[in-house]
């Protein structure tokens, strides 16, 4: 079982283009989101066995989400419905140069309700592998919850993926930054993406970095380059991986499903440059579709996306 922990929220997004969302402008959404929500739904529309531990209102958003991750697979029973306060929420417009401006609602909404409740503890006791977003510890209870999951998933020879998504700003919290630090320390796969990987290991390029995150126990790197595709750094050495050339359509969710993708493929045993091409695709494939969650992809769409951008070159 492969679980995670974090925010769940809906996402608007504006369909002008500009700065900001200071005149009134067309909205579309919503759409089901939070990069812990769209990683674990991307887990399951591969068949993976997964849950996730989170909370919303009791509200159509909240409902809107539950039903699209239990649709798609997800055991939702530790998402827990909160009464007295709203889903979290994410307004979105794009600005000229693909930049996003973001409004969010996270802290002051269901999401800093997440506990650890008797389904959680039932979910993490059944968990083999522990997907960590550093987005989701900026909700104080999440940090104690992974901290916790984290101890009993290795205790029982588990393995935990850390996708860090963070700013340089949470580093300066010193009580994160230990968490975070915490948290790499027993990290398996790392998952970070272009400069963020300098954030945890000070050298002067992220290959260098890369190479000293393995030498301090990590086991893969995973290195995120968007459109410039992606990187693994193992024991062994380096495997590049290249991208897959699309049309840009929204860009949201496509960290969050190639993560998704490589963490499944190396879980089925895959060897690192098949579990990269599937990831690769993954990514792109989401980016072509509006919304967050609406590009997930099952094998069959990503063999039917690679045969098809082959067949093309």
């Amino acid at each position: 079982m492969l679980v995670t922990i974090g925010e769940i929220l809906v996402e608007i997004i504006a369909t002008t283009v500009g700065d900001g969302f200071r005149e009134s402008q067309p909205l579309i959404g919503p759409f089901p989101s939070g990069a812990p929500a769209i990683f674990i739904d991307q887990v399951a529309k591969l068949g993976a066995r997964c849950g996730m531990i989170g909370a919303v209102g009791a509200d159509d958003f909240g409902r809107l989400n539950i039903d699209r991750l239990a649709a798609d697979g997800v055991d939702v029973s530790a998402i827990s419905i909160q009464p007295e306060i709203a889903t979290g929420s994410a307004f979105v417009r794009y600005r000229g140069d693909g930049s996003r401006d973001f409004v969010y609602n996270i802290l002051h909404s269901a999401n800093n309700r997440i506990e650890m409740s008797a389904a959680a503890e039932r979910l993490i006791a059944s968990a083999d592998h522990l997907h960590i977003m550093g987005s989701a510890l900026s909700i104080p209870a999440v940090k104690a919850i992974t901290e916790i999951a984290i101890a009993q998933v290795k205790a029982r020879g588990g393995t935990i993926s850390f996708d860090p998504n963070v700013r340089k700003e949470m580093l300066g919290d010193a009580a994160l930054g230990d968490v975070l630090h915490r948290i790499l320390a027993a990290t398996d796969l790392f998952m970070p993406s272009g400069d963020e990987i300098l954030l945890f290991a000070l050298s002067d390029s992220p290959e260098h970095a890369a190479e000293r995150l393995i030498a301090g126990g990590v086991r893969e790197v995973i290195l995120k380059r968007g459109a410039a595709g992606a990187q693994v750094f193992t024991a062994d050495g380096r495997i590049d991986g290249a991208s897959f050339p699309v049309e840009e359509v929204d860009p949201t969710g496509a960290g969050d499903c190639f993560g998704a993708t490589y963490v499944v493929c190396r879980r089925l045993g895959m060897a690192v440059d098949r579990a990269l091409a599937y990831a690769n695709a993954a990514g792109a494939r989401t980016v072509t579709v509006r919304g967050p969650m609406e590009g997930a992809s099952t094998f069959a769409e990503l063999d039917a996306f690679i045969a098809a951008r082959r067949r093309q070159e």
